[in-house]
């Protein structure tokens, strides 16, 4: 793959997500929601490929094989995005809790996120 290709791969994920949440939506009577969502995915994918021509970062990122620098911010960006949904699905638990019901989604992303934390640190501190 061409860091061209890999460019355009990115919004084109963002695109194909946005149609997948559209679908998932007018089948669930949702049409409305699908829209907007659909919408936002597809902002998002124009500003990435807007970047792709004129951020570097952006280019650095998304080269086939990035230099040390780039894969260090796209190392740590992965990690603080894991924290950010961490965080946020186990406040949704403990307030799903708090207003009575059973937290149950929220309670498998938190207990996903943790064994898969567990697993990594198992797996790179025999690994690196």
């Amino acid at each position: 793959m061409t860091s061209s290709t890999a460019r355009r791969s990115v919004p084109g994920f963002f695109l194909a997500v946005g149609g997948a949440c559209l679908v998932a939506a007018a089948f669930g009577g949702r049409l409305a929601l699908g829209l907007v969502t659909f919408g936002i995915l597809a902002v998002c994918s124009l500003v990435l490929v807007l970047l792709g021509r004129r951020s570097e970062t952006y280019q650095g990122l998304t080269e086939k094989e990035p230099d040390e620098r780039f894969a260090r911010i796209s190392g740590r960006a992965w990690a603080g995005t894991g924290v950010v949904l961490t965080v946020g699905n186990l406040c949704a638990f403990i307030g799903d809790l708090a207003s009575g019901r059973s937290g149950d989604p929220y309670f498998w992303f938190v207990a996903t996120a943790a064994i898969a934390y567990i697993a990594f640190v198992a797996f790179w501190s025999r690994h690196a």
